[in-house]
């Protein structure tokens, strides 16, 4: 596989038992994962001295590393001014969690919209807010990624560009979720064209529009073989980030503002393990493909 690629998920997707997570990551050959659910409880409620005294020695003996720490910040309403205060100590603690763990990224959103409201009229308050947390990650060198997500603001391609260039702070990336544009009936091409020079994180995952029903990578309309080719030509180093959603699990509970059996309608026979294998499997297939075409 191309060196430069490194192989990364939300193993949390596996197992809320932190062990299992490392024991399945390990059997696969993976070498990363990125840290959001941990023994049944989200990164974003741990302190410095857990991590340090439970979680990081468990990581060292398994010679795993962290690729990203998946946080919830940014998962607040825009006009939740407490919740916007609460989080920005968290993301603080987050990010010395992150030096501890000798890891590069965190993982943000950029608010929830509240219902019926236009996006574009929070625009001047989100990039504030956003750049309230870019200082914050700027004292630990610590770089904060945008997930395009459905439901806040930075939800479509164009919303994503707009905080990105206007935050504008090498601290604040993008990240780019093939699923989450399609569940947002976005085009995965446009946004590609719109964002390459902003993103420098990859999640994999998939869906299709007509149930936004998440499926199998390189099954659904996100066109990640395409797409992937692409970022690879144009120089992409670094993680790609599974995300399966095939299955229903724990923590799925705390990304979405829906009933999770309405995120995932069909549980494919799988359990956690298995659909982490078959999405790592699915993805090392359209890695080879893409290696052989190039030849």
């Amino acid at each position: 596989m191309n060196k430069d690629l490194m192989i990364s998920g939300f193993s949390d997707e596996i197992s809320s038992d932190f062990d299992t997570q490392l024991e399945v990551v390990s059997n696969l050959g993976m070498h990363y994962l990125s840290l959001r659910g941990i023994d049944g409880k989200n990164i974003g409620d741990y302190t410095v001295d857990e991590i340090k005294d439970n979680v990081q020695p468990r990581l060292q003996k398994a010679g795993i590393g962290v690729s990203s720490i998946g946080s919830p910040i940014g998962k607040v309403f825009i006009n939740d001014e407490d919740g916007f205060a609460h989080q920005k100590v968290m993301l603080d603690t987050l990010c010395q969690i992150s030096n501890l763990l000798n890891c590069k990224y965190i993982r943000i959103f950029s608010f929830y919209i509240p219902k019926g409201d236009n996006a574009d009229q929070y625009r001047k308050e989100v990039v504030s807010k956003l750049k309230e947390y870019a200082a914050i990650a700027e004292k630990y060198n610590v770089i904060l990624l945008h997930e395009n997500e459905k439901d806040i603001f930075g939800d479509i391609g164009r919303r994503c560009h707009e905080i990105l260039t206007e935050v504008g702070s090498p601290y604040f990336k993008g990240i780019f979720d093939f699923a989450n544009f399609v569940q947002c009936g976005e085009d995965t091409q446009e946004c590609y064209d719109l964002l390459k020079n902003e993103i420098v994180y990859i999640h994999i995952k998939d869906a299709v529009t007509s149930d936004s029903q998440n499926v199998v990578c390189g099954t659904g309309e996100g066109k990640i073989h395409e797409l992937l080719k692409q970022f690879i030509q144009s120089g992409y180093k670094g993680f790609l980030t599974l995300e399966p959603h095939l299955v229903l699990f724990d923590s799925l509970k705390d990304l979405e503002l829906e009933d999770a059996a309405e995120i995932i309608k069909d549980d494919k026979g799988l359990d956690g393990a298995g659909g982490y294998k078959l999405q790592y499997e699915a993805l090392l297939e359209i890695l080879q493909k893409i290696e052989s075409e190039e030849k």
